[in-house]
């Protein structure tokens, strides 16, 4: 029913049978008016000058703030309606064709784009700033690579092969990176967790430990050639762990660090850290600890270290506690006094020069038996070609090396990325690794990454650019080519406690825990869970069954979401979860009810039961009790035991003429269940049931005083086909008792697909969806008071009573009568 339109100050208010709603906000909170057809003129006056401020909005028809105020007139919309009066635009989707087309395309500007990506030394050298960088690169470069080669000795130690092969994945990666890397600070080399990594699958391989024992100078041939078999593992997992990157960046994989959580990353570091912190026991007590390499290979460490404590070098154990101790204090005094200190203090450098003198200057390799580095070859040697039996059997340790590494420079190098605002590319990140392992293991090093302490030193001494990467690697270099022997002497016990005191980091990760309990449960339990998998099972096992306990908790996530129950709050357009509020406003007979997550197939079933214990009830019950109670009145009145009387003149809408009937329930209970579960049809009937009402001859149906369901659906992301077909078929089982449901906060994908999927057909139509959650109240409201007004008390009376509705309480309705549809609010 429509109605002539009001002009106000210039805007025309189109009034139809349909609800407006005006909505202000002021310093009572929000208060929201309905006005029908009848009233909306007594309030023109009132709003007038309301739509006089909209003029300067005309064209827009946008919201008009008013101060912290604003008004709000508009039609109920749902989505058909919304979409009939705002047109979509035709919109061209690209296809996976378009993409290649794309991809394979070739032009001047890719070209050049493409070098660019590919050599990111190409954009920031010709703008470097000579007068005001260099000399900060030159200063944090030489502190860098001082740092860089005694934890490549001490990282060496990890991978159980000679400390001088650590100076190699010193200096190689650093090279690579400088032409190929994004990020300007970090300090591409050895990282303990790594090294232990490449360590484990060593040990598992060679099947026996480079001890530390006191003949380490005069070692025979089998140690010299176990040693060669050492490497050569180590430089083969590099090299595969460095193509495995390489192709992951080619094919721009480089989204698949997403997948490791900064909870993981933390556990699984503070895990590698008791790991590196275990295996450099037998350096510190210099005891001959055999190889293990299968899970709980940490405990079966500690056993052999403590049942063989009684071997302990003293000297070795007294030298490694005093240059922890040393290291520990300097690391606090420099994190405490880093504002004003012009560099930290170069405490690794200084104690290796002391300890170095010390142990020469006295012999304590004679003297004491203690385990030293020993001979240090000048120069680099030949490359090697890597094994293709350990590609074979070590290909998914590469691929956990190859990820870890990744992640760990990647989640570096966005740190500082962030604080000096430049971009970096996690593709091209892979492929600078990638190349950088390659080309380091091929030169017997081992794999590269970044150490955060490293990467520290480089940023805090000033460093700017890769210049500085650059200049610490040449520090490398004639280390290697020039003063390596100086190293000789000093022992494998000092290099342990080195490669302890930069755990101080990761073993302070442990007060996550706590951070991460506070504020989300699940985050704190990937911590935990990570911990432990790495520890007990081995950092290679323990990274796979972290990452699928970490996937696991999102699939539980989704699969117990926490729906909830909406009310309206400050009775506004706002809907809350009414557990949350006290002064709440419930439609009656409306429930809104909210689910949090996608729908799918394994949380179908879970959605099911929250929306049944939300509501009360079960429709399918609900639905076969009906169909049955139909079925006991449908006999009756072909048996003429049932006579029904006009309404007015009876409270009771029918007489049994028959006392004590009775009917077989077993008979009804033996029906099909197929047909209990169909549509109620009582188009046979000359008068329409309310089941809501008292039914003759103990005909018991369950009652229920929901008529209106709306399904909050604005956090559901997608909907896949087994869960469409379930969520179908809770729609009819609703629809079947007279319950209306609305779906509200799709977007129009969501819609689209359905519409493919071949969702909708005469029970589920596609007018159940709405904008929001107030429009479908507002339709529900209108449609309520609309179907009451139609059939009132009043008017019974004057109604011809041709066709009668079995009715106790006024509920059953003459089929034939003619009202008024004027409706009140």
């Amino acid at each position: 029913m429509h109605a002539e339109p009001i002009k106000l100050s210039g805007w025309t208010l189109p009034l139809r049978t349909g609800l407006y709603s005006t909505i202000a906000e002021g310093p009572q909170g929000l208060c929201i008016r309905h006005f029908n057809l009848l009233k909306a003129r007594r309030v023109c006056h009132i709003i007038s000058k309301v739509f006089h401020l909209l003029q300067t909005v005309r064209e827009s028809k946008m919201i008009e703030p008013i101060g912290n105020q604003y008004v709000v007139a508009r039609p109920v919309y749902s989505a058909n309606a919304f979409g009939e009066e705002h047109k979509k635009k035709e919109r061209h989707h690209k296809t996976p064709l378009d993409h290649l087309k794309k991809l394979c395309g070739c032009s001047a500007q890719k070209a050049k784009k493409i070098a660019f990506s590919l050599f990111p030394i190409a954009s920031w050298l010709p703008a470097y700033r000579i007068k005001e960088w260099l000399l900060s690169d030159i200063v944090s470069g030489i502190s860098t690579g001082l740092v860089a080669v005694l934890q490549g000795l001490a990282f060496a130690l990890l991978v159980t092969i000679p400390p001088g092969y650590g100076l190699y994945a010193a200096f190689f990666p650093v090279i690579i990176y400088f032409f190929l890397g994004t990020s300007r600070h970090i300090s591409v080399g050895p990282f303990p967790v790594l090294s232990m990594m490449v360590g484990a699958v060593v040990v598992r391989l060679t099947a026996t430990d480079n001890t530390a024992d006191s003949t380490i100078a005069n070692s025979t041939m089998n140690d010299s050639s176990i040693d060669e078999q050492k490497v050569m593992v180590a430089a083969t997992v590099t090299i595969l762990s460095g193509i495995i990157q390489l192709l992951m960046g080619v094919l721009r994989l480089g989204f698949v660090v997403i997948y490791l959580s900064e909870s993981l990353i933390s556990g699984f570091t503070t895990a590698a850290a008791i790991h590196v912190l275990v295996s450099q026991l037998k350096f510190m007590f210099q005891l001959t600890v055999p190889a293990h390499t299968d899970p709980f290979s940490l405990f079966k460490v500690l056993e052999s270290v403590f049942s063989q404590i009684e071997k302990t070098n003293i000297a070795d154990l007294v030298t490694s506690l005093i240059i922890l101790l040393v290291v520990f204090v300097v690391k606090e005094i420099n994190q405490r006094y880093k504002a004003k200190l012009p560099v930290p203090i170069p405490i690794e450098l200084i104690v290796t020069v002391i300890a170095a003198g010390v142990s020469y200057g006295f012999d304590f390799k004679t003297r004491f038996n203690v385990a030293v580095i020993g001979e240090m070859k000048p120069g680099f040697q030949a490359p090697i070609t890597p094994s293709r039996q350990t590609f074979q059997d070590t290909i998914g340790d590469c691929f956990g090396v190859a990820i870890v590494g990744f992640a760990v420079a990647f989640s570096v190098a966005s740190v500082y990325s962030l604080k000096y605002d430049y971009p970096i590319d996690g593709n091209q990140e892979l492929i600078a690794l990638g190349v950088s392992n390659i080309f380091g293991g091929s030169f017997r090093g081992f794999a590269a990454s970044t150490a955060l302490s490293r990467s520290g030193v480089q940023e805090s001494t000033g460093g700017k650019t890769q210049i500085a990467g650059l200049i610490s690697a040449i520090i490398v270099l004639i280390v290697i080519v020039a003063i390596g022997f100086l190293l000789e002497p000093l022992q494998k016990s000092v290099l342990a406690a080195l490669a302890l005191g930069n755990l101080k980091g990761m073993l302070m990760q442990f007060a996550e825990i706590r951070r991460l309990w506070r504020k989300d449960k699940y985050d704190c339990l990937i911590w935990v869970m990570t911990f432990i998998f790495a520890v007990v099972l081995g950092l290679g096992l323990g990274l796979a069954a972290s990452v699928a306990f970490q996937l696991l908790t999102i699939v539980f996530r989704t699969q117990f979401p926490k729906c909830s129950t909406l009310a309206n709050v400050g009775r506004s357009n706002i809907y809350k979860n009414r557990k949350d509020y006290s002064e709440i406003y419930e439609p009656e007979g409306v429930k809104i009810f909210r689910c949090p997550s996608p729908i799918y197939f394994a949380n179908i079933s879970f959605f099911k039961q929250k929306l049944i214990d939300a509501i009360g009830f079960r429709p399918l019950r609900i639905l076969r009790k009906r169909n049955k109670a139909l079925k006991k009145i449908r006999k009756l009145q072909k048996k003429g035991l049932l006579q029904v009387t006009p309404y007015p003149l009876l409270q009771k809408g029918f007489i049994c003429t028959v006392d004590g009937f009775k009917d077989s329930d077993e008979e009804l209970d033996n029906d099909k269940i197929e047909e209990l579960d169909q549509p109620i049809n009582t188009t046979d009937l000359p008068f329409q049931i309310d089941w809501n009402a008292n039914l003759p001859l103990n005909i018991a149906v369950p009652k229920i005083n929901l008529h209106s369901l709306i399904l909050d659906f604005s956090a559901v992301s997608f909907l896949d086909v087994s869960s469409m077909r379930g969520l179908k078929t809770i729609l009819q089982e609703f629809i079947r008792i007279q319950v209306d449901v609305y779906i509200v906060g799709t977007d129009d994908d969501f819609i689209e697909k359905l519409t493919r999927c071949e969702f909708f057909d005469d029970e589920v139509k596609d007018s159940i969806f709405f904008l929001t959650i107030h429009d479908a109240v507002l339709h529900i409201l209108m449609k309520k008071d609309y179907s009451t007004s139609k059939f009132n008390p009043s008017q019974e009376v004057e109604a011809k009573f041709d066709d009668f509705t079995i009715n106790t309480d006024g509920g059953l309705r003459n089929r034939e009568c003619q009202v008024s549809i004027e409706t009140k609010f």
